[in-house]
């Protein structure tokens, strides 16, 4: 009985198509002879259109002629090293990695969630469940146990708080009340793909403002699925396993105490150096921090040093740093863990270049501009379509980044021919990819959260933990879509260099 269940339904159907899926690499190896061979067809029969912002006529260029393979050898080591957020996602995994490497996040997360009031437990959880992807996959693993063990520390069931840990971590992993690594990741896309039609760049804060805002109302969200739904459907928890409370040791209380004082510092040097108005920090014509200034442009980096300047003396704390040479040991054993994205950056930067150079996406965009214009199909009924596809192709393809650089180059072009800023568009691609991201069983971390499941319930299965995501991965959808209709219509910039129309 069971495995004819097994067999049947949604499901059962998404699991065995996604099962075909190769592996990204592999994928966009496939995608880059497709564009090969569509370019070739569209070149011989004469394929093209009329850019409507310059009045020249665009055809199609075939990859596969002479000039189209001298062109992939001769940029082909360029378009792996020009990649934008290659630079920029190594770059934060200096700073995050070590901060791992030394249990520095871990004691962070205990310290702040054990703390939280009682009556606002779920809540407190749930933000800083969404935050944490600022230390990226590693929350999804971090988070759910240690809900499990604050649930039932207060007499809750420890499967409601994976599914709140599994949520926030993994639902909501788009929004953030910081820069993440995310951002970068997407940002270096976006820019790659508004290049296109030589659309604007964003920053990589374009999407911060409603970020912020997103963050509050998935807590909320969370907070309200996990106390009305599924806790009720849950009822007591009459396992056997009992509470372990992981209190924190002396020597990290010691080292997050070591680790405050050196964030207030910097953090302070940071504001002091923003003060004046002629500050280095600010626009040097304008004296704007968020805008055009060296400030936002070197976020990233602010934000590393930010992390090394707090892990280092956590780390010494601990006894995990005893020398200098222990800091670069964690780094390089952080960038190693690096290594599938290092080799996926290399195949996804030959794919975008050779996808503009033939110039597909700019047909393809001038193409689809016309063709939604001419129906009428613009403004929220375009905005919603987009999310919801988004959504749909996340259950088959978890790689954000991967998704990503096959959509950016269609619709980034495409809305900005629309009148619409890139960083509206990347925003919409951001909540269709992360609602989905918890009822997918092809998630990477689907079976490890099955896992921690199984320590409280030996019966718990795929179809458990399905239908508790349902809840929270439906109403993540609605109320992003609200969000965004609402800012749409108020015209709120998203963020510092982030708006909704160009």
């Amino acid at each position: 009985m069971e495995s004819a269940k097994k067999n049947k339904g949604f499901l059962a159907w998404v699991e065995r198509v996604g099962n075909k899926i190769p592996h990204p690499f592999i994928l966009f190896l496939w995608l880059i002879i497709i564009i090969a061979v569509i370019s070739f067809v569209l070149n011989k029969i004469g394929v093209a259109v009329i850019n409507p912002t310059s009045g020249e006529v665009v055809e199609v260029r075939n990859l596969l002629s002479a000039d189209g393979l001298v062109n992939a050898l001769k940029t082909m080591i360029k378009n792996f090293t020009g990649f934008a957020p290659l630079g920029l996602v190594l770059t934060m995994t200096l700073g995050i990695g070590m901060a791992e490497e030394v249990g520095f996040m871990s004691s962070l997360m205990r310290k702040t969630m054990l703390g939280a009031p009682v009556k606002l437990v779920t809540f407190v959880i749930a933000l800083i469940g969404i935050c944490a992807n600022i230390a990226s996959d590693a929350a999804i693993v971090i988070i759910p146990p240690l809900a499990a063990i604050i649930f039932m520390s207060l007499g809750r069931h420890p499967i409601a708080g994976i599914a709140l840990g599994y949520a926030a971590t993994t639902g909501g992993f788009s929004a953030n009340l910081l820069i993440a690594g995310t951002d970068a990741l997407l940002q270096g896309i976006t820019n790659e793909a508004s290049k296109i039609v030589n659309g604007p760049e964003i920053p990589v804060a374009a999407n911060w403002y409603i970020m912020i805002v997103s963050t509050f109302v998935l807590a909320i969200i969370c907070t309200i699925v996990t106390e009305k739904i599924i806790e009720p459907r849950l009822g007591e928890y009459k396992g056997s396993k009992i509470s372990e409370k992981q209190d924190l040791t002396a020597e990290e209380n010691a080292g997050l105490k070591a680790a405050g004082i050196a964030a207030i510092i910097y953090i302070g040097l940071l504001v002091i150096s923003l003060i004046p108005q002629n500050s280095f920090l600010r626009n040097p014509e304008t004296g704007s921090i968020t805008t055009g200034s060296p400030f936002m442009s070197g976020l990233i980096p602010i934000i590393l040093i930010l992390l090394l300047v707090t892990t280092i003396p956590y780390g010494k704390k601990v006894g995990k740093i005893k020398s200098s040479g222990d800091v670069p040991k964690y780094m390089t054993k952080a960038i190693s863990s690096m290594a599938p994205f290092i080799v996926l950056a290399f195949i996804i930067g030959q794919f975008l270049a050779y996808f503009n150079w033939t110039n597909l996406g700019l047909v393809l965009a001038i193409s689809g501009a016309n063709l939604l214009t001419s129906l009428g199909f613009t403004g929220i009924g375009l905005f919603v379509g987009y999310i919801l596809l988004c959504a749909f192709i996340n259950l088959f393809i978890g790689s954000g980044s991967a998704k990503w650089a096959i959509l950016a180059p269609i619709f980034v072009p495409m809305m900005n021919l629309l009148g619409y800023h890139p960083a509206w568009t990347q925003f919409l691609y951001r909540v269709g990819d992360s609602s989905t991201n918890i009822i997918s069983p092809l998630f990477t971390y689907f079976p490890i959260i099955l896992a921690y499941m199984n320590e409280y319930d030996k019966k718990s299965g795929v179809g458990t933990l399905l239908s508790l995501m349902i809840p929270y991965s439906m109403w993540f959808l609605v109320a992003w879509i609200i969000l965004a209709i609402v800012w749409f219509t108020i015209g709120l910039p998203l963020g510092p260099g982030g708006f909704i129309f160009q």
